[in-house]
Parts: C-alpha cells; sequence; structure tokens
C-alpha cells in the first residue's frame, strides 16, 4: 500500500474532528462572534488568523512533546489553567465593560493577531482536544500524518473562527440601538466569565 493510500481513510475523520473542534462554541469562537458586533470584519480577521496559527503552533508543538511534559511537570498545567482563567476573565470585564455604541474608527481597540494566538496557548481545552485529535489519528512512527492532519486544521479553522466573526457583522445589523448590543455584549461577557468559571471547577 502507497503512502497515499493510505492517508485516504484518515482525510474524512480528521477534517471531521477538525471541524468539530473549530466550530463549536467556545472563548475563542465567541471573541470571534464579539469582533463581528464591533469592529469591522478585517479586524476581526486579523484575530481569527492569529487563533488560527496560534493553535496549528500548539498543534504541532503538542506533537512533537509538549503535552507530555505537561505530564512530567504538572505545576506547568496549574499555571496554564490560571493564566487561561485569567484572561479569559480579563476579556470578559473588557466586554461587560462596553457602552453598547459602535464605534467603526476604534479598529484599534480590536483583539488582535497575538491575543487570537495566546488565547489557544492559554486554553487548556485546546491542548487537550489537540492531544486527544493527534492520539486517535496519528502514529509515532507515522510523522506525515501530523502535519496532514495540521494541513487540512489550517483551512478549517479558520474559516470556522471566520464565520463566527461573519455572523457577528450579520448580527450588527439588528444592534444598532446601544440597548441591544449592550445587552449582546452582556450575554457574550457571561459567556465567556462562564468559560472561565468552567476551567476553574473542572
Amino acid at each position: 500500500m502507497t503512502m497515499n493510500a493510505s492517508l485516504l481513510p484518515l482525510l474524512l475523520p480528521m477534517s471531521a474532528f477538525a471541524l468539530a473542534a473549530s466550530i463549536s462554541p467556545g472563548p475563542v469562537n465567541i471573541v470571534c462572534l464579539s469582533s463581528g458586533t464591533h469592529y469591522p470584519i478585517s479586524q476581526g480577521l486579523v484575530f481569527v488568523t492569529g487563533a488560527t496559527l496560534g493553535f496549528i503552533a500548539l498543534f504541532l508543538g503538542i506533537g512533537a512533546g509538549l503535552y507530555s511534559l505537561l505530564q512530567v511537570v504538572p505545576l506547568l498545567e496549574d499555571i496554564l489553567r490560571w493564566a487561561g482563567i485569567l484572561f479569559l476573565l480579563y476579556l470578559s470585564y473588557q466586554l461587560f465593560q462596553h457602552d453598547g455604541r459602535l464605534h467603526e474608527q476604534g479598529a484599534e481597540k480590536a483583539p488582535g493577531f497575538m491575543s487570537g494566538a495566546m488565547m489557544q496557548w492559554l486554553n487548556p481545552k485546546a491542548w487537550l482536544a489537540s492531544a486527544a485529535g493527534i492520539g486517535a489519528y496519528t502514529s509515532g512512527d507515522a510523522p506525515y500524518q501530523l502535519w496532514l492532519f495540521a494541513g487540512l486544521y489550517l483551512p478549517i479553522c479558520w474559516l470556522s473562527l471566520a464565520s463566527w466573526v461573519y455572523a457577528g457583522a450579520f448580527l450588527k445589523r439588528y444592534v444598532h440601538r446601544p440597548s441591544i448590543l449592550l445587552t449582546v455584549n452582556r450575554l457574550l461577557a457571561a459567556c465567556l466569565a462562564a468559560s472561565a468559571i468552567y476551567l476553574l471547577i473542572e
């Protein structure tokens, strides 16, 4: 059996896993939705690109053995968990404080590339999802499978997160009144805070 033939049975399950992990609601998706409702789409896509490349770097790092390091040094896992909780609470507070007015010229305040990348590295769920996917669909004696998985993840993750930005931009059409956007802000802030609390009690 050639390598190409051996890859074919992996493409669909890898793609399905990547799609499910990327498009399902989570802290990064909530920030993408919020970016779409508050800022120009281009700014949201900068965050999406940072989050996608940050995740791919994390994914490949875990494939290279970073996840094993967490198991050897449990303190690192605790530090990662608390850093993630604090970062989510900070983003939640920023969103909660928003006055409900759309500021098209305030794009400089939008979450940027580094914020997106940082969110992935501070998200224990991203570590666990990566480890689970790598464990299920790759083999240590076939490193090309890891690169195939990462290659599939790259466009799927970017498009999935971008869809949340576009959903936010679509929602913006119906939230021109500050009172409505303020309610949306509070709901999204509550969702981010709930994500942080879930990490705390998990």
